[in-house]
């Protein structure tokens, strides 16, 4: 068994899914779930794999425990660290991006400066 991450930190105020794999004995990988494990976390709150930490969280880190629901003596836990960067509230679209205006954009062409 092994964390299979698809971020370096959690957010806060948001559910985290939590993505386990296990190694069965011909050697390919399947996720695990809720069925086959137990999870648990130092602070926060499971829903099947999604951990919620709450907005009122101060720590830089938790850590994370999952324990076979078969064989508890198989038993993992991983620190994860909390995001600290906000996100912007929302994304820039294309035109800003692209430093273009959405009156030019059906030309085709930019416009010259002067």
């Amino acid at each position: 068994m092994f964390f299979n991450l698809y971020t370096d930190s959690l957010k806060k105020g948001t559910y985290n899914y939590i993505n386990v794999d296990g190694r069965l004995a011909n050697g390919s990988f399947r996720p695990l779930g809720t069925k086959e494990l137990k999870f648990s976390a130092s602070s926060g709150t499971f829903t099947g794999n999604s951990l919620f930490v709450d907005t009122s969280f101060r720590d830089a880190k938790l850590t994370v425990r999952i324990q076979s629901r078969t064989n508890p003596k198989m038993q993992s836990e991983k620190v994860i660290y909390i995001k600290t960067v906000n996100d912007p509230g929302t994304l820039p679209t294309m035109e800003e991006v692209l430093g273009t205006k959405s009156s030019d954009s059906g030309s085709g062409r930019r416009k010259k400066k002067r």
